[in-house]
């Protein structure tokens, strides 16, 4: 305790001439940001630390670390970058008009980055080995040569929407960028603001390992993508937040990969230490998505389907669509019917796909999932507009079928 006190005091007398300096607390895996102009007595009583209104267990406390913040704001075909005096021997930034490119070589500290302002021809790009977080603070970027925002960090990212600002995210067409918004790590998602997001050249969104949306995020919006609205390269969670795909999206509208492991005999399996792998996880939030091309899908996964809160509407528009399809499992449940209710419509307005590639039985699919749908709660409904859509889709499609509770509307067929 007494050396959690010093290292408290010391931060604070360090710190105090920064009227709105941070300090991050991270407890039990989670973090809270405190500002030291607002933390008021520090007090220890019990085993406990009271910072303002909150208190900390002090044995579940994993570090206390004071948050530099960088500033990046764009101006047309200008950029500025304002790195605080205790950045700058790890920290450098490196401007070409509107291109930012800045490099941490930090890997003991995590660093905020702001970014805000507006260009039609400029973008940024992060560099960096430690945690980071990245904060939209009314930032629209149009790139003329790639991403528009490239975060190429292998750890967390914190992509925080800073409450009450719009975000605009667009991408070069002609670019061989993954998406117009690319994480390298996994990409955390948080804030009350909204983000707008055009993938030109492929995706949307893409991340190499998880991504996670939380119960604060605000609304995410993939106005057109190339490829796929949102490509992530390990698990997609959501937690809370509105996400609206539109039907310009030419891929799948949410589509994981399994990250995979090479074996010494060269051959490929799912990799065993990734937490989730392949899986799309909803708990929370609102989901509107259209699917207006055809053999996409809504939600699209190699593995497991978890559904056990949130609302879900996709309209599957065309032909040989799927709403949701996965090569797993899904399982569909409601841990609070009322506070998180769970609600799937699934809307069939496609045919049989007309693309010479597939199958002629190629049909237009409410849900697919290859092996064992459970349903335990929540109210699922799958539809077509008409009886004539029949011969030309199927409703739901499964291996195999269970339901214990909840409600679900729509014929239930087995493909094996």
């Amino acid at each position: 305790m007494k050396k959690l006190f010093l290292i408290l005091v010391g931060l604070c007398l360090g710190l105090a001439v920064h009227a709105q300096q941070e300090m991050r607390i991270w407890s039990e895996g989670e973090s809270n940001r405190v500002f030291l102009s607002e933390m008021g007595d520090m007090l220890f009583s019990d085993g406990k630390l009271t910072l303002g209104d909150t208190i900390y267990t002090i044995a579940d406390i994993d570090s206390i670390v004071p948050v530099q913040k960088v500033y990046v704001s764009f101006s047309a075909n200008t950029a500025t970058v304002d790195i605080p005096a205790a950045l700058v021997d790890s920290v450098s930034a490196e401007i070409n008009g509107a291109y930012v490119t800045l490099t941490n070589k930090n890997i003991s500290n995590e660093i905020d980055v702001i970014l805000s302002g507006a260009s039609n021809n400029g973008a940024f790009t992060y560099n960096g080995a430690y945690k980071v977080s990245i904060i939209l603070n009314g930032l629209s970027l149009t790139s003329q040569q790639g991403a528009a925002l490239d975060i190429e960090c292998g750890k967390r990212v914190d992509l925080e929407l800073v409450e009450g600002t719009e975000n605009f995210l667009v991408d070069y067409a002609n670019g061989e960028q993954k998406a117009a918004l690319y994480c390298k790590g996994h990409m955390e998602v948080s804030g009350a603001g909204s983000l707008s997001v055009t993938g030109n050249a492929k995706h949307a969104i893409c991340t190499k390992e998880y991504l996670q949306l939380k119960k604060s995020t605000g609304a995410i919006t993939i106005v057109a993508a190339a490829g796929d609205a949102i490509h992530a390269g390990q698990y997609f969670q959501m937690n809370g937040g509105t996400l609206t795909i539109d039907g310009s999206t030419m891929g799948d509208g949410v589509q994981v990969e399994t990250a995979m492991f090479l074996k010494p005999d060269s051959t490929k399996v799912p990799d065993p230490t990734k937490e989730n792998n392949g899986q799309v996880i909803i708990k929370g939030g609102t989901i509107n998505m259209d699917i207006d091309h055809e053999d996409c899908k809504g939600l699209k996964c190699d593995s497991l389907i978890m559904i056990s809160g949130g609302t879900i509407a996709i309209n599957a528009n065309a032909g040989g669509s799927r709403g949701i399809q996965s090569e797993g499992d899904m399982t569909i449940s409601e841990i609070s019917a009322t506070d998180n209710p769970t609600s799937i419509t699934i809307n069939i307005k496609g045919r049989r796909c007309t693309n010479p590639e597939h199958t002629d039985d190629h049909r237009c699919i409410g849900i697919r999932i290859k092996n064992k749908l459970t349903v335990t709660g929540g109210t699922t409904i799958v539809k077509w507009p008409s009886a004539t859509y029949a011969a030309d889709t199927y409703q739901i499609r499964v291996g195999a079928y269970e339901k214990t509770g909840g409600k679900l509307t729509g014929s239930v067929t087995y493909s094996n």
